[in-house]
């Protein structure tokens, strides 16, 4: 009998070659509603009135103490569109909000459940790991309307090992659409190492070069149902663009990497007080 989760080899020559993988119906319907009734509920209980803003164009401006913090709690972080010329929100907090984070799957044990599962585990095995932690974990909203760009980037820009051991797992608890702001990836892109790295330091956060200009062209878009899950090789060239739709695309992402013969960079914003606990892997 196979491992929970584990990749076929054809599944694994089509990651190693593309950078990314599609694995339909990876959550359950039950998982589903269990992540978005919690979800809810946390909005519900949520004090709109601390405005931290995330924006992956501007984060260098916009980080502040409630980001940093945010690695060991469950934060919440506002659109930039949610906001009226006199600071008051347009919309509900619900319909404001892009995302939470980043320690969910720590934190909550609906998402925990889901993150520490033996099919993760057996996908992280799979893929080569041998000593994996979740390093950050994120509810994004890509909310009706407002859903903000996410501009071309690699996750082993913000959470680098040396060597780079990063992988996004995305799993989609709504259809993500082209209407609706799914994933974009650059297919290959992964092979081509990695292109720069945020860096924070005594001055805040930067990048520590300028970004490439990027093809519209060299990208394609990865349309999936609820449930499914993208496999994301953390070198990967990939985006989102606005949700100027009126439905929502709703995700719960994980970032994994390696604790097996892999150093984590001081200069990494993520500056854990404590190592997360390594998964299992068989």
């Amino acid at each position: 009998m196979g491992i929970v989760g584990s990749l076929t080899p054809d599944q694994l020559h089509f990651f190693d070659s593309n950078g990314y993988l599609v694995l339909e119906s990876f959550a359950s319907l039950e998982e589903i509603d269990g992540m978005r009734n919690r979800m809810d509920q946390l909005l519900d209980e949520f004090d709109g009135s601390i405005a931290s803003i995330f924006s992956t164009k501007n984060q260098q401006k916009l980080t502040d103490d409630y980001f940093y913090e945010s690695v060991d709690k469950v934060s919440f972080f506002f659109e930039e569109k949610a906001f009226g010329d006199d600071g008051n929100l347009k919309q509900s907090k619900e319909l404001s909000i892009n995302k939470v984070g980043h320690a969910l799957h720590e934190i909550e044990p609906v998402f925990k459940k889901f993150s520490c599962s033996e099919k993760v585990s057996g996908l992280l095995s799979s893929l080569r790991y041998k000593r994996p932690i979740i390093i950050q974990s994120m509810y994004i909203f890509k909310q009706p309307g407002i859903g903000g760009e996410v501009v071309p980037h690699q996750d082993n820009s913000f959470l680098y090992t040396e060597p780079p051991t990063c992988t996004g797992l995305w799993l989609a608890l709504e259809d993500a659409t082209l209407v609706n702001g799914c994933l974009w990836a650059f297919p290959g892109s992964h092979k081509n190492g990695l292109v720069r790295r945020f860096i924070r330091d005594e001055n805040g956060v930067h990048f520590d070069r300028p970004s490439p200009s990027y093809e519209h062209k060299d990208f394609v878009p990865i349309e999936v149902k609820a449930g499914s899950l993208v496999v994301i090789h953390g070198d990967l060239i990939h985006q989102s663009f606005e949700n100027q739709s009126p439905k929502s695309r709703h995700a719960y992402s994980l970032h994994v990497v390696d604790t097996d013969g892999c150093k984590w960079a001081q200069e990494n914003w993520i500056r854990r007080k404590v190592e997360p606990e390594p998964l299992y892997v068989s």
